[in-house]
């Protein structure tokens, strides 16, 4: 007899799940169902009923697709985590952040329903805003929400990615963000503002954090630092040359994952970066330009958790 992901039975529920995610996630059409997963129109219509028909679909995906499975033990083996969850992927569009959130969310949920209270440490960007917009509602007065960096630029006007205030009105915990713009003006000015009180505090929390959710930027011109105005194009080029891959929290590191000696992190406002040991600090990214930043994080061990798509997954096993 046939087991596992090779029994005809597994296939089909694998086959409706894929259906099932690609039709009420992902937005497609059953046309686009159909073409994408190489069947008929009809089958494809099939596929997607049986995902309702077999609760696999709910408000989130309720089937583990067995390559997912296969790309998460992977990773895991190979990078040491603590939590890797993968999830299906459009073809048509692997950077879709939408899939990947909901996975997100749901790990945040998880910590969310504790009844002691918890320290939850988030960083910015559109990854994170993405799963706070994925988060139910709830009550979790017990819990406290604590942003790793401000939104501010020099000028004081602010970013639009900062995820704290959000989540904690969403699930209705006390919240502290991150009182300080990005970058100092130099060494001397961080240092004054590292010294205020509220600071402090606040970079207490970020270190003692139970759970620790960030994004992952590239390093090139199309990096959001450069996109959201905090580092010139010209200075992004001298920070390559200098074998800056990535970013987490605006703190520059190499392919190693370790933070390099650059003038720019010596002006970064943003808590220190934790250390992902006995605590878990996750990255949610995606996409092919990520993937560099992603497998330096990894192997430095920066984080200890990643949630991310199929197609990022495999990308970051071919590396």
């Amino acid at each position: 007899m046939t087991t596992g992901r090779f029994n005809p039975e597994t296939t089909r529920l694998d086959d409706a799940a894929r259906a099932g995610w690609l039709y009420y996630v992902a937005g497609n059409t059953q046309d686009e169902i159909a073409r994408k997963l190489g069947v008929s129109r009809q089958t494809a219509q099939r596929l997607v009923a049986m995902a309702v028909s077999e609760r696999l679909i709910k408000v989130r995906l309720d089937h583990p697709i067995g390559r997912c499975m296969d790309l998460s033990g992977a990773l895991t083996d190979l990078y040491g985590l603590r939590i890797c969850e993968i999830v299906p992927s459009d073809p048509d569009r692997p950077d879709l952040l939408t899939g990947v959130a909901i996975a997100a969310a749901a790990e945040l949920e998880k910590v969310l329903k504790s009844p002691e209270p918890r320290i939850i440490a988030l960083g910015t960007g559109r990854a994170l805003k993405a799963t706070v917009e994925q988060l139910s509602s709830m009550a979790c007065p017990q819990h406290s929400i604590v942003s790793l960096l401000g939104n501010m630029m020099s000028d004081g006007s602010a970013t639009p990615y900062n995820a704290t205030i959000r989540m904690a009105e969403r699930v209705g915990a006390r919240h502290y963000p991150y009182p300080l713009p990005v970058l100092a003006r130099d060494a001397e000015e961080l240092k004054t503002l590292h010294g205020q009180e509220a600071v402090r505090n606040t970079i207490a929390l970020c270190a003692n954090a139970d759970f620790t959710l960030v994004g992952v930027g590239q390093l090139d011109r199309s990096a959001p630092l450069v996109v959201d105005g905090f580092v010139p194009p010209a200075e992004m080029d001298t920070l390559e040359a200098a074998g800056a891959i990535g970013e987490i929290t605006s703190w520059i590191y190499d392919a190693d994952g370790r933070v390099i000696t650059c003038d720019f992190n010596t002006r970064v406002a943003s808590a220190p970066l934790p250390r992902a040991a006995d605590r878990d600090v996750v990255a949610v990214a995606v996409g092919e330009a990520k993937v560099k930043a992603i497998r330096a994080a990894l192997r430095g061990h920066l984080v200890n958790g990643l949630i991310t798509n199929e197609a990022t997954a495999e990308w970051l096993l071919k590396g």
